[in-house]
This record gives structure tokens, C-alpha cells and sequence, in this order.
């Protein structure tokens, strides 16, 4: 049974805020909160929320496929932007090793998930991410 587009919704925003999603997928606050009292969105809108949120646009209208885009779906300037905050702290290394490639991710994912609506990169931001993956 389909458990509808309010509860995937709400799967997809895990402990964010709506206000916090709403911002994240670049869309008004009353309407999230429309969305998740049963009310359905067209095309646009479903897929303006998929693409913010890194969501299978079948799975979050459906419930059919993969909650997660596929791999091969890799934002280019969030990976290039992660490659550049890893070189500023190492200019040196060549060939990443295992904890330099695990900063890299976690900075590529950092930046992916705080990517704002008009495809603005948060640098300085994710630099402040970065302080606390030494401390993990």
C-alpha cells in the first residue's frame, strides 16, 4: 500500500525543521506544510523538491525506486568545491589517502545537502564543517 506523498515527505526532511526544508528546496514554508497535510504537487514542484534534495523524483511520488538518486548522479561543483577545500589543507598530496578521501566526501556530501536553490556553493560554511571532522 502506497504510504503517500505527506509520508515520504516526511521521511525525505528526517529531523530538519520545515522551515529549514522549505528553505533547503527553495520553496515557501506554508506550502511544505500544505504537502505534508495531504495535498499533492504537480510535476514542478515534486521535482524542484527532488532535485534539492538529492531525491528520487519516482520514489518521493511514487514510493516505487530508490529513495536516493543513483551514484552516477554526482553534482560536478560539489565535488570540484570539496576538491578545492581539500588541496587548501594539503597543496601537496598527490594521491589522496584513506582519511584525505574521507574529508573530500565529507565535504562533497556537506556541500551537496547545503546547496541553496540557485546553485550557490557555501564555502566559507563548509570550512566551518571542517573544523569538526579532525575532532571525530
Amino acid at each position: 500500500m502506497d504510504a503517500g506523498f505527506a509520508t515520504r515527505l516526511r521521511i525525505l526532511m528526517g529531523e530538519m525543521s520545515v522551515s529549514a526544508f522549505a528553505r533547503k528546496v527553495g520553496l515557501g514554508e506554508a506550502l511544505i506544510r500544505k504537502y505534508l497535510k495531504g495535498a499533492e504537487p504537480g510535476f514542478a514542484k515534486a521535482n524542484q523538491i527532488a532535485m534539492a534534495a538529492n531525491c528520487s523524483l519516482e520514489w518521493l511520488a511514487t514510493g516505487c525506486g530508490y529513495l536516493y538518486r543513483q551514484a552516477e548522479v554526482v553534482d560536478r561543483a560539489a565535488l570540484q568545491g570539496a576538491s578545492e577545500l581539500l588541496r587548501e589543507q594539503a597543496p601537496a598530496t598527490v594521491l589522496p589517502d584513506e582519511e584525505s578521501l574521507v574529508k573530500l566526501l565529507a565535504y562533497y556530501q556537506f556541500l551537496r545537502s547545503h546547496k541553496r536553490a540557485d546553485g550557490f556553493l557555501d564555502l566559507a560554511m563548509a570550512r566551518q564543517f571542517g573544523k569538526h571532522l579532525d575532532e571525530a
